[in-house]
């Protein structure tokens, strides 16, 4: 039995969850994913890959970080609402100086967005579970 044949065999079949799940990321690559839960899988995304400073700085050079972040405010649960208008305080005052305080509360913000990344997740799980296959 040759490689191709044993991956083959062994591949694993996906549930149709876990196929909307994925269906769901793609229509997102392909920018055709419905507003709020689009803004809010980018903000998770960026934030995932470099926090609340990452997210605001690519969001804003890629689109209007305004609407995006009007978009989240009506989808956010309160605490993380709460956390984007802290993190976005602190990115405005670190982009006129350094502030290492602005940068500690930027932290604190990615902190605080990971203890509640379940909420984000359930959230984009309810979204995925009415895709269409």
């Amino acid at each position: 039995m040759g490689l191709f044949d044993f991956l083959k065999k062994k591949r694993v079949q996906l549930t149709e969850k876990e196929r909307k799940w994925n269906k769901m990321w793609e229509l997102w690559a392909a920018e055709h994913a419905h507003s709020p839960y689009a803004e809010l899988m980018t903000y998770q995304s960026e934030i995932n890959n470099g926090g609340h400073f990452q997210y605001f700085d690519n969001v804003s050079n890629t689109s209007d970080l305004q609407k995006e972040m009007l978009s989240l405010q009506t989808i956010l649960p309160p605490q993380l609402s709460e956390t984007l208008k802290k993190a976005y305080e602190a990115y405005l005052a670190l982009e006129e100086n350094e502030d290492e305080n602005a940068e500690e509360i930027l932290k604190q913000c990615d902190h605080t967005f990971y203890e509640h990344e379940e909420e984000v997740n359930r959230i984009l799980e309810a979204y995925a579970a009415e895709i269409e296959l």
